[in-house]
């Protein structure tokens, strides 16, 4: 995905993220989620925040002034217990107010500015064109997350693939992830990590689950072994 291709994917995914927040009741919202001790407030908040936070370097590349992403990881983590214990109107609102601005500065970028490199929270640098569907990545795993009917069988196959290939290129430009072999049994997706270890396969959506950290392999083979836990992402 590039430049303004990834906007109406983006958009399709916050329309489902929201309709899902917006079914839960206030007591919902207080509980468990698939990334303990976060529950769904927390969840809703940090997708918020992290529209926010790619705002923020957005505005790095079409300015040229650098704008840290959080202004620390204790910044990031008060604003998101700040936020977790909010009504389910509020949250609704945030995520809807934060996906606008998002759109907004997307729509902003000159030509120039796609080509900027700017600095992720992990250290990464990315341009725009590789930072924007990021957000679509926020939204999709932090919907699985919510535990609230949407899986990550629901993800769409190409917003998947896309997530998949991500994670496999971000844990290929570290020096101890081990090698691995990815391959989707429903859709052909093959990715390889370095030459040698385990070709773990399943269906795309348990590749996913297993990959960002979400599963300790469900669905999922390895040969004859047991299959190994996912290299730690972020």
């Amino acid at each position: 995905m590039q430049h303004l291709e990834a906007l109406d994917p983006i958009a399709a995914s916050t329309d489902r993220f929201v309709a899902t927040v917006a079914s839960l009741t206030d007591t919902q919202v207080a509980g468990g989620t698939l990334v303990p001790p976060w529950t769904r407030g927390h969840v809703i908040t940090h997708v918020a925040r992290a529209a926010d936070s790619l705002c923020r370097l957005l505005t790095w590349a079409r300015t040229d002034v650098e704008t840290p992403q959080y202004a620390s990881m204790e910044a990031r983590a008060a604003e998101i217990e700040a936020g977790a214990g909010r009504q389910v109107a509020d949250l609704v609102a945030d995520v809807l107010d934060t996906a606008a601005r998002f759109e907004e500065a997307v729509r902003a970028l000159p030509p120039a500015a796609w080509h900027a490199e700017v600095r992720m929270r992990t250290g990464e640098l990315r341009t725009p064109a590789a930072l924007v569907p990021t957000w679509l990545r926020e939204l999709e795993i932090h919907h699985a997350d919510l535990d609230a009917g949407y899986g990550f069988s629901d993800i769409p196959a190409d917003a998947a693939r896309w997530i998949i290939e991500d994670i496999a290129e971000a844990l290929a430009r570290r020096r101890d992830t081990p090698p691995l072999r990815l391959e989707a049994t429903d859709t052909g997706l093959v990715h390889a990590l370095g030459t040698g270890g385990p070709t773990v396969s399943g269906r795309q959506a348990h590749l996913l689950a297993w990959l960002s950290g979400r599963s300790p392999g469900t669905g999922l083979t390895a040969g004859a072994d047991k299959v190994p836990a996912a290299p730690f992402w972020i």
